[in-house]
């Protein structure tokens, strides 16, 4: 297994403000890493980083690359999907592939027809005139024809229906993930791709707050439900964060001895959304 990213003290400054702050971490090949945060945690502007879109302090490499000294180079490898896909709207959709087709020598034109069949999105049509979810599929079907390494999604699904929304990230991974190809998700939608991820990165106000494979979360983290009295003997043991439930809590632990739980009440493995909001100032 290679590494794709590498970072060390990944730094992005707007004035006074760090909007990446001292981020270290590293990404290996065949990953589906999912960045959680909320909204201004730095997301964004730590992808857009990778891609060399934006000025960094501190090191990083992507791909063997340098984002901003061999950012051409770098992106014959990468696809990325925004939150909002920009295409040139005045363009039929066959038009667009014609483009393509011209200026990216990776890109495999009768794949991404393929895909397009079993979708609403008729070569024929417009951009302009194709629906939310219409144009996240036709972006889909460029980047899934494209023999890329790396594909960063930047909340892909945003202000789409929950069944597109599924569609989506199915497509991605039946269609796509090949397990050698790397994919960085960063989605509110948590437990939708909660599934699919192997690792998971949470950021708040910048810094790296969790960095873990999913299966080091299964071995670090419990959850316990517990009722009536156990509830305040489990709240006396230290927690990273917990919620009420019906007639007692929820409580969330990290390298804990489970035997000192099991008499308590229920166990089992935090979701994603539920370590998530106790790592980031749930209930103490």
């Amino acid at each position: 297994m290679s590494t794709i990213i590498e970072a060390r003290g990944l730094t992005r400054r707007f004035g006074d403000l760090r909007a990446v702050d001292e981020a270290s971490f590293t990404v290996n090949s065949g990953s589906v890493m999912g960045l959680i945060g909320p909204n201004g945690a730095g997301k964004t502007t730590l992808l857009r980083s990778l891609l060399g879109l934006t000025e960094f302090d501190g090191e990083l490499e992507v791909l063997g690359c340098s984002p901003l000294r061999e950012r051409a180079k770098l992106m014959e490898q990468v696809c990325f999907i925004a939150d909002t896909a920009v295409l040139p709207r005045w363009m039929k959709v066959a038009q667009l592939l014609d483009y393509v087709t011209g200026i990216h020598p990776r890109f495999d034109r009768d794949h991404a027809e393929a895909f397009l069949r079993d979708t609403d999105v008729s070569l024929k049509r417009r951009i302009r005139d194709l629906s939310k979810g219409m144009m996240v599929q036709l972006h889909l079907a460029m980047v899934m024809a494209i023999d890329a390494k790396l594909l960063i999604l930047d909340e892909p699904t945003l202000g789409l229906d929950i069944l597109f929304r599924k569609r989506f990230f199915e497509q991605l991974i039946s269609d796509y993930y090949d397990g050698e190809r790397t994919i960085i998700i960063s989605t509110h939608q948590v437990e939708e791709v909660q599934n699919i991820l192997t690792d998971v990165t949470f950021i708040d106000r910048g810094k790296l707050v969790l960095s873990r494979s999913m299966e080091s979360i299964e071995e670090d983290f419990v959850q316990l439900d517990t009722v009536g009295e156990n509830a305040q003997r489990a709240m006396d043991i230290p927690h990273l964060g917990a919620q009420s439930i019906l007639g007692g809590k929820s409580v969330i632990y990290e390298d804990v001895d489970r035997a000192l739980l099991g008499s308590l009440g229920k166990l089992r493995t935090p979701s994603i959304a539920d370590l998530f909001v106790a790592m980031m100032g749930g209930e103490k």
